[in-house]
């Protein structure tokens, strides 16, 4: 269908700019630039220096899983309470989807850049190390044959998707994947 990256890199370049979002902020007067109304921009108007954690893992398993849950449960909710922010912001995640076609841009860069040079973000050191990160270690993974499915050139898009619902294979294992 012509899309240069999978759903999944569409998902992680999300990822990867909303810390820069909380750490720079904006100001009313870029919010004014932007030709947003009056009345939105007490809304979209973000401080930055607003401390994050982003937690990358190989594989998500039940185990994992548990402990993100059980982290972001609790860090969310007492942050919120100690530095008087509201946890479930939209205006926040608007700006995180905003700067996230930056990062967009640079993960299309990394995974077809024949040289594979490093991604580098100026303005933005601490997205363009984890994003250096994720884009190494899923080719490292498609070479080892780890058996991460890490492919970037995946057929499975935002127009493709549906196509492969329910997926052909599965990896439950045993009991013709029943649970019981």
């Amino acid at each position: 269908d012509g899309e240069k990256l999978s759903s999944h890199d569409e998902l992680m370049s999300n990822f990867f700019a909303q810390p820069d979002a909380l750490a720079n902020g904006k100001t009313a007067d870029e919010v004014r630039a932007e030709g947003c109304a009056e009345d939105l921009i007490l809304h979209k108007v973000f401080d930055g220096n607003r401390p994050s954690s982003s937690l990358l893992f190989p594989q998500l398993s039940a185990y994992v899983t548990g402990q993100i849950l059980s982290l972001y449960e609790h860090r969310t909710a007492v942050q919120g309470f100690i530095w008087d922010l509201n946890s479930f912001d939209q205006w926040g995640v608007e700006l995180g989807k905003k700067l996230a076609i930056d990062v967009k841009d640079h993960l299309t860069k990394a995974r077809y850049d024949p040289k594979q040079q490093p991604v580098d973000i100026p303005d933005a050191p601490a997205t363009s190390r984890i994003l250096n990160y994720y884009v190494q270690n899923g080719r490292e993974a498609t070479e080892n044959g780890i058996g991460v499915s890490v492919n970037p050139l995946t057929s499975v898009t935002r127009k493709t998707y549906r196509e492969h619902i329910p997926p052909p294979i599965h990896d439950l294992g045993g009991n013709v994947g029943k649970l019981s």
